[in-house]
């Protein structure tokens, strides 16, 4: 465990990272945890190892990606009515403002959804994004395209109510 790129992974990506992992499990806190113990278990085995081909963080984040949907397919797809939990507190303006974003930006399509994340959130830059997503640069350039606009028109007519 005495890779440089190792260090910089634990150091400089982790909270990046696991708010990546976050996004890739659905806003779900605990399924992220799982996802990066994972992730992060892989690199320790050597499992996953960083060849220098591609920019590190387009790596891990691509690692990230396919771990939790491999992770995701796993787990059980119903739930029982006794495991939902409601919960009914007062909460404040900004944070109602909050769930208000997360909810218009889930509104887009999966990959639109994905590709704005990782170019606004992560900071990464098309071509990576490609990598990360494993698909064509064309296909991610129309996705942040169509991407953009969707949600411009959305928070527009959340503004508007």
């Amino acid at each position: 465990m005495n890779n440089n790129w190792q260090e910089y992974i634990y150091t400089q990506l982790n909270r990046g990272s696991y708010l990546w992992a976050r996004q890739c499990c659905s806003y779900n806190d605990e399924h992220a945890k799982e996802v990066m113990q994972m992730v992060y278990l892989k690199l320790l085995e050597g499992k996953a190892t960083y060849n220098g081909k591609a920019n590190l963080k387009t790596w891990f984040f691509s690692v990230i990606r396919f771990t939790a949907i491999d992770f995701l397919k796993q787990l059980p797809t119903h739930i029982s009515i006794e495991d939902v939990e409601l919960n009914v507190t007062e909460s404040s303006e900004s944070e109602v403002y909050s769930d208000n974003y997360l909810e218009i930006l889930t509104q887009l399509p999966d990959r639109q959804h994905q590709v704005l994340l990782l170019v606004f959130y992560h900071n990464l830059k098309l071509h990576e994004v490609a990598e990360v997503l494993n698909i064509g640069i064309g296909s991610v350039r129309t996705h942040y395209d169509r991407g953009k606009k969707k949600l411009k028109a959305l928070l527009t007519k959340e503004m508007a109510l």
